[in-house]
């Protein structure tokens, strides 16, 4: 009974990320198509929730990454139990919550391995974790990934801008609004391609671990459906707190930028969900909204909060770590240490709620930026007209 209450928890812990994740990443899909007024906000997110839960039944390879690669569990292995797995979730969804109340778009895939990492850790020494697979699933792809998509957007947009003489030709901005729809539903299929899969990869490694299914096995239909509802859920609620930083506060996003950054972003997350590397699609969609800022001449990028997301990126996977490996100490004593541990991440989780509703942000101001923002942003660019 004990075990199959620690699976229980586990499951709906991990739901419960796969919620967070959709809000927290529904500026990766939308945040430049409601910015530039392609989409109206309401409209935006409701084809972002449809096509993030289409994307989860598409491909389970990065699942399979997260259920069999990143710990070494089975006969082979170390043995990881439910309740590190919950413990480890319990630490992804804190940060994710925490850094959605400062609209900081932070990856919650490094948030979900930081805190299974620090979990496994804790219980099982530094055996548990598949070192190797972190560094070339993990680690080469978050660094590499942000820059190929922002290189390729600053190109893209540099392109688009000398095709259609400086946006400035009969329907050209009409025309990439249009085409933004396009390219950010797109993004939303392939977000739903590589982070729902995450949640999923949990929940089949926790199974395998308690002895429900088969070592090595992919996830099964109801796992694979209830992830795709859950990240579509989040999703349709919006995250309207990150959706403002990455469409108005990095840089003040034209239609041909939003389309360079949403197309770019969908290229590298579809090929990376191909090869199974669980990238972070925020990394991926905030690297292009930089690049298509460069790639317009005398663009605002406003490097403060570019800043400020490059430190959140640096210590999400340790933050998260090291509250997994305390909730992982806390909750294998025992299972009053188990709903002890759900008790206080259920306090803390609402208390980032509360705060948030004195400061909200809502569709109906999610363009609106601060003056000071605005005349902080430094220009981009040699000095001239614009390309």
């Amino acid at each position: 009974m004990d075990m199959l209450l620690t699976v229980v928890m586990v499951i709906v812990i991990a739901l419960i990320f796969d919620f967070t994740n959709g809000f927290h990443d529904t500026a990766n899909a939308m945040a430049t198509s409601v910015a530039t007024g392609a989409l109206k906000p309401k409209v935006a997110v409701a084809i972002s929730a449809v096509l993030n839960l289409v994307g989860a039944f598409l491909s389970t390879q990065v699942a399979q990454t997260i259920s069999n690669g990143i710990i070494n569990e089975g006969p082979n292995g170390v043995e990881i139990t439910p309740t590190m797995i919950f413990a480890g979730l319990v630490g992804a969804v804190l940060w994710n919550l925490a850094t959605w109340y400062l609209g900081l778009p932070s990856s919650s895939t490094h948030a979900l391995l930081g805190g299974l990492i620090g979990a496994a850790i804790i219980g099982s020494g530094f055996d548990a974790v598949n070192f190797s697979a972190v560094l070339t699933k993990v680690v080469v792809p978050a660094i590499l990934s942000p820059l190929v998509a922002g290189g390729v957007a600053m190109l893209a947009t540099f392109a688009a801008y000398r095709i259609t003489q400086n946006a400035r030709s009969h329907g050209a901005e009409a025309g990439f609004r249009h085409g933004q729809t396009v390219s950010a539903s797109l993004v939303s299929l392939a977000h739903g391609t590589n982070d729902a899969q995450k949640t999923m990869g949990v929940i089949t490694l926790t199974l395998i671990a308690a002895g429900y299914q088969a070592s090595g096995s992919a996830p099964q239909f109801w796992v694979i459906a209830s992830c795709g509802l859950a990240i579509a859920l989040g999703t349709y609620l919006g995250g309207w707190r990150i959706m403002r930083t990455v469409g108005k506060r990095i840089t003040d996003v034209k239609a041909p930028q939003g389309f360079a950054a949403e197309t770019s972003s969908a290229a590298t997350i579809l090929v990376s969900s191909h090869l199974g590397f669980a990238l972070s699609t925020t990394q991926v969609t905030s690297g292009a909204v930089v690049g298509s800022g460069l790639g317009k001449k005398l663009a605002s990028v406003h490097w403060g909060i570019v800043g400020r997301i490059g430190i959140a990126w640096a210590v999400t996977l340790p933050a998260a770590a090291l509250v997994g490996g305390l909730a992982a100490w806390a909750a294998s004593t025992s299972v009053i240490g188990l709903i002890a541990v759900a008790v206080v991440a259920l306090v803390c989780g609402l208390g980032f709620y509360f705060l948030a509703r004195k400061h909200p942000v809502t569709r109906d101001n999610v363009n609106d930026v601060g003056e000071a923002e605005e005349r902080t942003a430094q220009p981009v660019g040699a000095a001239g007209g614009e390309n």
